[in-house]
Parts: C-alpha cells; structure tokens; sequence
C-alpha cells in the first residue's frame, strides 16, 4: 500500500487531535502549518511543516504558504490519469490525499462590535478556500473535510487501503462548496456594506440551518427554519425556548409578525397574533394592564393564538395566561414563579425568551417569486418619521387624546395586511379589518368587530381613502378621528365627508401596505 498524505490547516481545532492521531494510526502522513502543526507537535504526533513540501518559506506574515504547486499540483492530480501522474512524478510533487482544512474566522471576526477594517480584511483566508476547492474539485481521488463533525464519519469509513467511499467524497466535496460559497457570500456583503452599495449586481446570500421542521405552512409541505449568520439577539432565530414542543413553520412566522408589532412600542405592550395578522394590542401603565387591554380586543380569536409581551412576566400574568389556550408566550423575561405557572399541564406551550435589545442591523425582506426575488428595506418607518410632514386637513382638530390614540392606531395598522384599517380607542386596538380588496369592505370588518366600542374610537388606514365611502361608515359607528396617508385625487370628498360628521382628519404622507 502506498503511504498517504493528509494536509492539516484549521482554525477550529475542535476534535483535531484525535482525528489526527486516528490517521496516524493508520500509517497516514500528516501535512501542517502555523498554528495547527504547534497544536499536533504538541500532542506528541508527527507532522511535516508545509515548508518542507514546497522548499520555500512561509512569507508575508503567513499570507503565503500553501499557494504553491508542489500542493495543489498533489491535490489536482488526477490519479487515474497517467499524463497527470507523469507530471509531477518529473516535478517531485507527491499526492496529497486528504485535505482537513477549516477557514480563518472571518464571521467572529466581523461579528465583533466596532470591529477594525484592517482586522476583517486579515481575517480574510486565502489559501484554506483555495485548497479546499482543489481538493473538492478533485473529489474522486482525494478526501476533503472542512467540518469538525465529519471527522469520526470519515476515520470509521477508511478502508484497508486507506480510502473512503465514493459517495461519502462527493458529500463531503458538497458540504466544501457550499462551506467556501457561503464564506465568500460574508465577505462579498461586508465590502458590499463598507461601500454602501444598496443593491448590487450580484445578490450572493448565506443562511445556517436552525433545525428541520416537522412540515411547512400544510402537513404535505416540507420545511427547515435557517438563520442569518450574523447574531441578532432581537430576533426569533436568537430566541431562547425554555418550555414547550418544537416550534412548527406557521409557529415561527406568527412569532416573528408578534415580535415586529411588540418591539414598536417602548412602553408596557401585549400583543396577540393569529395568523400574522394581529388580533389584539394593548398599551398599559404595567405589562399586566397592557395584556388586559390586547385580550379584551378579542377574546375568541386570541385562543390558540400567540402573546408577545415586553416586559418580564410575572406570576399574575402567567396564571391569566394559563387560563387560555395559547401556541406561544414571547417575552424577554420571565420570573422563576411564571415559568411554573405555565409549565403546570401545558407541555406543549412553548415559552420564547427574546433580548428586546435594539435593532442596529437595518432588516432587509426578500421575499421569493416564481423565477426571482424582490428585495426591498423592512417598513420600520413610524409616525416619528412622518411627524414634520403631518397635516391637519379638517376643521376640527384632533383632541391630544385623539393625536395619541391616532398614533397608536397609525403604529397598528402597518402590520395588519392591506387593504387595512386598525381602531384604537383607550390605549387598545378595539377592530381591525385586513387582507381585503376594497377599503370600505375592511372599514366594515373593523367596525363590525369592534361593535359598540367606536364610540369615541379613531381609526387609522393604511393607504388613502379612494372615495368618501369609508369615512361614512366610520361617521355612523361614532369614529372621532382618522389618520390616513392622504394622495388620492379625490381627498376632498373625504375632508368635506369628516367636515360634515366633525371628524378630525391628520394626513401623514406615507402609506403602509402590506401585501
């Protein structure tokens, strides 16, 4: 049996040790550099330095040491091919027939805070993606392993010839492309960001897999949940679960909508959503004021619903929550009495820890089509970035009671699906019409389910009123004020309308739909 070669670079030396040592075992020679070949010195193994392959020195502060061909001309070789044998037999090149290589830590690197530019482009690996794509390009003859978990898979799989399985080369190879893509896809977004450049040419994007999903949106449809590598602990991808079954597709979608709505608001805020749409909001002195407010929205449509909270929850507010049936509780804390309170006979509600930190990544949302994707910034634009522009086009104007609830309801009616309509009254969303096709039709919805508290309540829409339809409706249900973007050209319809019912009207220049 010809004696084989293993060349060893990592970063991660998780499990490296007794990897190397298995190999050794086998009367596999071991390849190493920098750092690597000090760690498997130091276990007491033999290994080669890099310089004694290539007869030429480490140089450029490490920049430069394994591009060079008497390494990738022995991973490259093809060994069935006799030209390629010949070749660098003449040249004294030797086959290289494993390739352990993991990269420079270029994600922990950027994922550091204030992390200095000259440190990122340092941590930028040249040499490991380029023998791990020559050796995976040359898949057929030589093994490649960029993964600490596949080290174990590959020592039990070794023949008496010191070979692998095929098959298992070729996932291994895969496993190396989509490691060196996603890699590239760091490094391309970050320079990409460091010239703010908003939408490149090119749109190269990574994710990592959270977990396998039971199914997707319906049992027949197959799904996985992935996460950006970059941490953001604001997020439902970073959250804790401390109680509870595994979260399905729809769980991790009205989770996030939750999420989204509860983080607007820096004061105590319970929301419930059903389907991604909400079903209850409510603001409060306390978090448990506020749950009061957003269960009283709609207490049938809450059940088997989700409650995001952004304050600690209690035991008070766990035994109200636990007295309904409810799929998920996000908060980003909960008291050692809470935490008992929910898990007595609920072992499948899952409890969702979430830092409220704030958001300093700017989200973008992509969203998939047949043969695409669309690419757009999230809508976190709020009434604090339209205030300036706000105008007061009726001739009585809001009440400051009104202006508050009028802003509450303008924050609501962003995350309820277009055509939407959101009424707020008393520091709680009280109807809410969404998804519909026309704007009267959803006025109608909010009202109907609000029911006799209009009286006295505003109301907020997400685009302009088409016609003055919507505010009539609003005027004989008892509607005060409204807040809408204003930009049809028949506006004046809906002023005259407001005028004549003595409703207040505020234009905020700025629609909110949501498809």
């Amino acid at each position: 049996m010809v004696a084989k070669r293993a060349l060893v670079s990592v970063s991660d030396k998780t499990g490296l040790i007794d990897f190397v040592q298995q190999l050794v075992s086998k009367g596999i020679e071991i390849i190493s550099t920098g750092g690597t070949k000090k760690a498997i010195e130091a276990a007491g193994l033999p290994v080669l330095s890099i310089s004694e392959i290539t007869n030429f020195p480490e140089i450029l502060d490490g920049r430069v040491k394994t591009l060079h061909p008497a390494v990738h001309g022995g991973l490259l070789a093809v060994r069935g091919k006799k030209e390629h044998m010949d070749a660098i037999s003449e040249l004294g090149i030797q086959p290289i027939d494993f390739v352990i290589v993991n990269l420079y830590p270029f994600k922990e690197t950027i994922s550091k805070p204030d992390v200095a530019y000259d440190e990122a482009v340092e941590n930028i690996d040249i040499g490991g993606p380029s023998m791990l794509r020559s050796a995976a390009k040359n898949h057929r003859s030589v093994t490649v392993v960029c993964d600490p978990a596949d080290y174990q898979t590959v020592a039990a799989s070794l023949d008496a010839d010191n070979e692998v399985p095929f098959e298992l080369k070729q996932k291994l190879a895969a496993k190396v492309f989509r490691h060196t893509a996603a890699y590239d896809a760091l490094i391309a977004d970050y320079f990409t960001k460091q010239v703010g450049e908003e939408f490149p040419e090119k749109l190269t994007l990574t994710y990592e897999k959270k977990q396998s999903l039971r199914y997707g949106e319906n049992p027949h449809q197959m799904a996985a949940f992935y996460s950006e590598p970059l941490k953001n602990e604001a997020t439902i991808a970073a959250a804790k679960q401390l109680h509870g079954k595994e979260l399905s597709y729809n769980n991790i979608r009205d989770a996030d909508a939750a999420l989204g709505i509860v983080k607007e608001f820096t004061e105590p805020a319970a929301v419930a959503v059903k389907h991604m749409n909400p079903c209850g909001i409510g603001l409060g002195a306390n978090i448990n004021e506020a749950y009061d407010k957003a269960y009283e929205t709609d207490p049938v449509s809450i059940f088997g619903g989700i409650v995001a909270l952004n304050r600690e929850v209690d035991a008070e507010l766990a035994e109200k929550l636990h007295s309904i049936f409810l799929e998920i509780i996000i908060a980003p804390s909960y008291t050692d009495e809470a935490i008992q309170v929910l898990e007595n006979k609920k072992k499948n509600l899952r409890l969702l820890q979430v830092k409220f930190t704030e958001d300093k990544q700017d989200f973008v949302q992509y969203t998939s089509v047949r043969g695409g994707m669309l690419v757009q910034d999230l809508d976190t634009k709020g009434y604090e970035d339209v205030k300036e522009d706000v105008k007061i086009v009726t001739e009585r104007k809001p009440t400051d009671a009104e202006m508050e609830s009028l802003k509450f309801a303008w924050t609501i009616v962003k995350h309820v699906k277009s055509n939407a309509i959101a009424l707020v009254n008393n520091g709680r969303m009280v109807g809410m019409g969404g998804g519909q096709t026309n704007r009267v039709g959803a006025a109608k919805i909010a009202l109907e389910e609000a029911g006799d508290k209009t009286k006295g309540a505003v109301l907020s829409s997400d685009a302009f009123f088409p016609m003055s339809d919507t505010v009539e409706e609003a005027a004989k249900a008892g509607i005060t004020a409204i807040i809408q973007p204003g930009g049809s050209v028949r506006d004046q319809e809906s002023i005259d309308m407001c005028n004549k019912y003595n409703i207040a009207m505020v234009f905020t220049g700025m629609r909110h739909f949501k498809h």
